[in-house]
């Protein structure tokens, strides 16, 4: 497995990215889920990263926090939106080795949040697609070198990993 050298910079740079991809989702988990601000503090916790840049337990308790609340989420959107938080809260430890796992990690905050606008919509191409595109039109040059340090994804069979891969390669050009 090859390195990937990962500056603090292209965290913070990532982080912000991911916490924009989520909070697009946030109002699907917060309709079903009025009361639980799990996922909203894990987007709120990962900005704090992004100003400050420290790695803290809290931002682990978060991700814990979030990913619970998509278990807990009744509704397969807002579970997406609590996951795209997820994943978010989680940026800051995106491991320096070039893997599809690690690629997972940068590119699942815009793939959930896409997920779940494409689940409260009722189809499978048109609401995610537009959250696809947004994501690449927003995603910083930081978001795209580590993109392109990764291996490639595959195509898959899951409209997860058709998402993925769209995303991945988007970001590769």
């Amino acid at each position: 497995m090859d390195e990937v050298l990962i500056s603090d910079e292209d965290r913070r740079l990532l982080a912000l990215w991911a916490a924009d991809c989520a909070a697009r989702a946030l109002p699907l988990f917060e309709a079903e889920a009025p009361g639980d601000f799990r996922p909203r503090e894990a987007i709120d916790g990962i900005r704090v990263f992004a100003r400050e840049g420290e790695r803290t337990r809290l931002l682990r308790s978060l991700a814990w926090a979030a990913h619970a609340a998509a278990r807990d989420a009744g509704d397969p959107a807002a579970a997406a939106a609590a996951r795209a938080a997820c994943y978010a809260v989680a940026t800051p430890y995106l491991h320096p080795l070039a893997t599809a796992h690690q690629s997972k990690h940068i590119l699942g905050p815009a793939v959930q949040q896409a997920r779940a606008c494409e689940l409260a919509a009722g189809d499978d191409a048109g609401a995610g697609d537009e959250e696809i595109r947004w994501a690449i039109g927003h995603a910083p040059a930081a978001v795209r070198r580590l993109v392109q340090r990764m291996p490639a994804r595959s195509p898959g069979r899951s409209r997860l990993d058709t998402l993925y891969h769209r995303l991945d390669a988007a970001l590769r050009c």
